[in-house]
């Protein structure tokens, strides 16, 4: 671990020579950043970022401060990392546990991709976690009051991983991968509220093998009915699921359709990228000190409410050592968003922020991701503490920008009757939760 350190300090003070004092010197501690002053930030935040700036979300800058890893996820990186390849077509070889690259090169022409593996399996949870009743709400042009346009509650947003597991038996791979080859499972399920959709949910299973895609399914209340979802709605706007509407290839958020449950998330957004690595090239663009939001302070978070709503604001933005990756689609799909730019954290490994591209080449939707950095994922958990600090994502919002419409998630929701929401690697899932069918029996 004594050499990870050393590699990750000489990594810092690259970034630190690199990036130079001109970007630092325009916003400080204590600032309060807004549309007034957006300039300052216009460098420091992606483009799609800039412009929610612009149109009043507000950012209040404070020190930069350090993020740890949980000391399970050093261990299992130290353990099993140097045994970890690229094969030639860019999938893992070898990998365990643990960060898979913790030691990267710049002039690596498998830059990219060394870090976009790394994100993939990166330290917020490693063997499951069940995020309990999470809000949605959607926005559209000016808002009253920040009520939104339509507004969802979920009952879990649950993940159970297959490989990397380094906490919960079984370690550090189930029994299960070898009979099935799926590396984690996930499941978004029951819709509580708009009551026209309670019961809806969407269970998707990622395998390891490149040329295997998730195995997804959904289950509408409107027809009773389960049925298989392609990788390619995935990668849609939620409105391209039924029982939504949505957007499309660059082409808005469709709020004429005939639905009321306007969304503009797509569910490989999810955390800031949630498709098949292997669906995509990667080039690295770079590494940039710029503000992102690590350590938040409110949980529930707010509706910002300079914007109508739109975003999350005024929430505390740092420097941060960011890395920069451009994600493009293979030849052979066809998703809506075929291009995104990744912002990658490069001590916690999350991303903070990533524009997304419509099928016209211009800019469409833009991602703020929310997290924090602390022993428990609100002040006055009771159940949910642990024994060290870790990532917790508080929220997230998903812009289009052009036609002015956002959907965000609070994480934990701000009227939910389980304000700890977050558990993560304490055994509470179970692999069952995750069948198409107990999806089913839950939304009848």
């Amino acid at each position: 671990m004594k050499t990870l350190l050393m590699a990750a300090f000489a990594e810092l003070l690259a970034f630190t020579l690199l990036a130079g004092g001109v970007a630092r010197a325009q916003v400080k501690p204590g600032d309060l950043i807004g549309k007034d002053n957006a300039s300052k930030v216009q460098d420091l935040v992606s483009p799609g970022n800039y412009l929610l700036v612009q149109q009043g979300m507000q950012l209040n800058i404070i020190p930069t401060s350090k993020l740890d890893w949980p000391p399970p996820f050093k261990s299992a990186t130290e353990k099993y990392s140097s045994q970890v390849l690229l094969n030639p077509d860019g999938t893992l070889k070898n990998y365990v546990a643990g960060q898979p690259f913790p030691l990267l090169d710049p002039n690596d022409p498998e830059m990219a991709t060394k870090l976009m593996w790394n994100y993939s399996f990166r330290p917020l949870y490693t063997d499951d976690a069940d995020l309990r009743f999470p809000e949605i709400a959607s926005y559209v042009g000016a808002s009253k009051d920040l009520e939104p346009l339509s507004y969802f509650t979920v009952g879990h947003f649950a993940f159970y991983n297959n490989v990397g597991r380094i906490e919960v038996p079984p370690v550090p791979v189930s029994p299960d991968f070898a009979a099935s080859g799926i590396r984690y499972r996930f499941a978004f399920y029951p819709f509580l509220e708009p009551e026209g959709l309670r019961g809806y949910g969407l269970i998707r299973l990622r395998h390891m093998d490149p040329k295997v895609e998730d195995n997804s399914w959904v289950f509408n209340p409107q027809t009773r009915r389960l049925h298989r979802q392609s990788p390619e709605i995935l990668a849609d706007a939620i409105g391209g699921l039924p029982g939504f509407s949505g957007g499309g290839g660059g082409m808005g958020v469709g709020v004429s359709n005939s639905s009321p449950n306007v969304n503009t998330i797509d569910p490989d957004s999810y955390f800031g990228f949630s498709a098949k690595v292997e669906d995509f090239n990667y080039k690295y663009i770079g590494e940039k000190e710029m503000l992102a939001c690590v350590h938040a302070k409110f949980s529930p978070e707010k509706a910002c409410p300079t914007d109508g709503g739109h975003t999350i604001c005024p929430e505390d933005w740092e420097m941060r050592h960011l890395y920069i990756v451009e994600a493009t689609e293979k030849p052979g799909h066809g998703f809506s968003i075929p291009r995104r730019i990744f912002y990658i954290d490069s001590e916690g490994w999350l991303i903070t922020a990533s524009d997304q591209y419509g099928q016209d080449g211009k800019l469409w939707k833009t991602l703020v991701l929310y997290n924090t950095f602390r022993d428990r994922p609100v002040p006055d958990a009771q159940v949910a503490i642990y024994p060290y600090k870790r990532i917790f994502q508080l929220g997230l919002v998903d812009a289009n920008v052009q036609d002015r419409a956002s959907t965000v998630v609070f994480m934990p929701g701000r009227h939910s009757p389980e304000k700890e929401c977050w558990y993560i690697d304490m055994g509470v899932v179970d692999p069952g939760f995750f069948n198409p069918n107990t999806m089913e029996n839950a939304g009848h």
